[in-house]
C-alpha cells in the first residue's frame, strides 16, 4: 500500500545541479519525517538529509551542507532534494525514505523508494 517513488536522477557534469523528487502514497504524508540517502558502488547506504513533518527543521550530512537543500510540499505529498555544486563523490543511487522518528540511521526508516541514479562526470 505505502509507496515512495523517486524521479529526477540523471547524468550531470561536475559543478552542475540536479533536483530529485519523491512522491508518497498510502499513508498520511504529514505524519512522516522524510529523508534522503545515497549509495555509491561498493559503499554502504549513507544519510544525506532529513526534514521534519511540517518542514520546519532540516539536517544535512556534513559533506553536502551548503550545497544540497531538502524541502517538502505536504499538499502534494512530495519531498525534494536540490543538489548543487555537484562533485564526482556525489555519484550514487539516491533513495527517498520515511520515518516515524527523528534519526539519520538507515534502520530508523520503515518505508523506502526504489532509488534514482545520479551520475556526476568530470
Amino acid at each position: 500500500q505505502v509507496q515512495l517513488d523517486e524521479s529526477g536522477g540523471g547524468l550531470v557534469q561536475v559543478g552542475g545541479s540536479l533536483r530529485l523528487n519523491c512522491t508518497v502514497s498510502g499513508f498520511p504524508f504529514d505524519q512522516l519525517r522524510m529523508g534522503w540517502f545515497r549509495q555509491a558502488p561498493g559503499k554502504e547506504r549513507e544519510f544525506v538529509a532529513r526534514i521534519s513533518t511540517q518542514g520546519g527543521t532540516t539536517v544535512y550530512e556534513d559533506s553536502v551542507k551548503g550545497r544540497f537543500t531538502i524541502s517538502r510540499d505536504n499538499a502534494k505529498n512530495r519531498v525534494f532534494l536540490y543538489m548543487g555544486y555537484l562533485s564526482v563523490e556525489d555519484t550514487g543511487i539516491y533513495y527517498c525514505a520515511a520515518s516515524f522518528g527523528w534519526t539519520d540511521s538507515v534502520s530508523g526508516y520503515i518505508y523506502w523508494g526504489q532509488g534514482t541514479q545520479v551520475t556526476v562526470s568530470s
